[in-house]
């Protein structure tokens, strides 16, 4: 059966938004037959009333992803789930399903600048054919806008900090095949810990481009 694994992994694609993590994601899941791209806020287009509740509706879809993460994991296959999570507390939640379903859970955040990151995230939507970045570029237009994107990028650097065994990827604004080269090697070279739920990667931050 494809994508089968003796000890499978919940591989945390995190960074800022408009980073590429879904891209990143969906390259990996491409590579790897079996593999879950469970990328939440997918799963949040599907609830009626997302464009006007948003915060509402990641609630309800934060616990749908928690489910379909532990089913597949549970299976023996892997899943990359890109996703911002700028809270402790909310990566613990999906560690512990990692734990709890006998797999190894992999942090790998993807990094530029705060400038640049907040650049690429408002610049993102412009081509009419993606209408979900639009729409997700209009709520942060009206929450708070870069003074929003600004504390949760600041707030990523609280959680690497916490996390030690998050490894950093520098992302590059249209380098997108070199930086899935980077997240590839490393997932490449990552090996299980001896006990379910730990993981065993280089902890050395990679430089973020100045």
């Amino acid at each position: 059966m494809p994508g089968l694994q003796a000890v499978p992994r919940f591989i945390h694609l995190n960074g800022p938004p408009g980073i590429g993590k879904s891209t990143l994601a969906q390259l990996f899941a491409n590579d790897h037959p079996g593999v879950l791209n469970l990328d939440i806020d997918q799963v949040r287009g599907m609830i009626g009333g997302w464009q006007d509740r948003f915060e509402e509706t990641g609630e309800i879809a934060r616990p749908l992803a928690l489910g379909m993460a532990r089913t597949h994991l549970k299976g023996g296959r892997d899943v990359v789930m890109p996703q911002y999570l700028g809270r402790l507390s909310e990566i613990d939640r999906f560690e512990t399903v990692a734990v709890g379903s006998g797999a190894a859970f992999v942090e790998i955040v993807l990094m530029d600048t705060r400038e640049r990151s907040i650049q690429r995230f408002t610049s993102r939507g412009d081509d009419e054919s993606l209408a979900w970045h639009r729409q997700v570029r209009d709520i942060v237009e009206r929450t708070g806008g870069t003074a929003l994107l600004a504390d949760m990028y600041d707030r990523l650097g609280e959680v690497i900090t916490a996390r030690t065994n998050s490894v950093v990827v520098p992302s590059i604004d249209g380098a997108v095949h070199q930086t899935y080269k980077a997240v590839a090697a490393i997932l490449d070279n990552e090996t299980p810990g001896a006990d379910a739920g730990t993981t065993t990667v280089n902890p050395c931050l990679l430089p973020v481009p100045d």
